[in-house]
């Protein structure tokens, strides 16, 4: 009997690590760039060696960021927030514009944060990565047209479409690559994603924040995904993301990976990152939303 009882949670186990696995595949859906030489995780060592900051001059009077006084780096871990108000700084470029590439550099230390909450939650982050390779991908094809112009004396564009946001989005509207009937392998369509789940961990912050006890981070992580999320999600995504909310920590590894040990030192630290990453989503907002890209397929 006892060998049939451990023979069954072996199974059960089993069955949800294949759903898992299945499921993830279906995870903030996205088409890919199939003439990529490799899969997509050799194609992000293609920017291994250039993973350095530099700022960017913050215009418009958004210097929202500031906070390099009480944030330091936090020795043994993979995830540094001081990294991330780094680029989170860098990101946000002239006229409101955001710049793409620290934008994706962002991008990378949040899901270094999201693997550290567990398994089962860093589990999902590689569609996250997926996407940050094809905009890559896209930015290295157009640098690849361009050179070659430039070799043949043909004047270049002035402007890489894929410097910031918003040439990015223009230059594909122009081109006729977003398609607002179908799915599309686009720099735009893609960026809506990484938006939306921008917004989730935004929500996901501001309730760790403001709710000091009572609910778990489990329970404020279902309550972001819920209001930003699941609308654009199927059943069984919704499912699964359910499953991985059961399995995240409590709140004591959020301290930890933030370097303070209370909930009154981590709300300083907060403030300044939540304040980043809302000016960098209210950036990105308005550059979709007058382009009537917040709804792309």
């Amino acid at each position: 009997m006892r060998m049939r009882c451990r023979l069954r949670r072996c199974v059960v186990t089993a069955v949800t690590l294949s759903l898992l696995l299945f499921l993830s595949s279906l995870w903030l859906p996205q088409g890919t760039i199939q003439n990529c030489e490799q899969s997509w995780r050799p194609c992000l060592s293609v920017y291994t060696p250039t993973r350095q900051v530099v700022r960017a001059a913050v215009t418009d009077g958004a210097d929202v960021l500031g906070g390099n006084d009480i944030i330091g780096e936090c020795a043994g871990q993979q995830f540094q927030v001081s990294r991330l108000l780094l680029h989170l700084n860098s990101a946000l470029g002239p006229a409101s514009d955001v710049l793409l590439d620290p934008y994706l550099l962002c991008w990378e230390e949040l899901i270094k944060f999201m693997e550290s909450l567990g398994p089962l939650v860093g589990f999902f982050t590689h569609k996250v990565e997926e996407k940050i390779t094809l905009i890559r991908q896209l930015s290295l094809e157009e640098s690849a047209i361009v050179t070659t112009e430039d070799a043949q004396h043909v004047a270049p564009p002035p402007h890489h479409a894929y410097r910031s946001v918003r040439s990015m989005l223009e230059a594909e509207l122009q081109r006729g690559v977003v398609s607002f009937d179908r799915q599309t392998p686009s720099g735009s369509r893609t960026l809506l994603r990484l938006h939306r789940s921008l917004l989730w961990l935004q929500l996901l912050l501001e309730k760790l924040a403001t709710e000091r006890e009572g609910r778990s981070m489990g329970e404020l992580c279902r309550d972001a995904y819920v209001e930003v999320l699941a609308p654009h999600h199927p059943w069984l995504v919704q499912r699964a993301a359910e499953l991985v909310f059961r399995t995240m920590p409590d709140r004591k590894v959020f301290l930890q990976l933030v370097c303070v040990r209370t909930q009154e030192e981590a709300e300083p630290v907060m403030r300044v990152i939540i304040a980043a990453i809302r000016e960098i989503h209210r950036r990105t907002q308005r550059e979709l939303e007058i382009r009537n890209m917040l709804d792309l397929p």
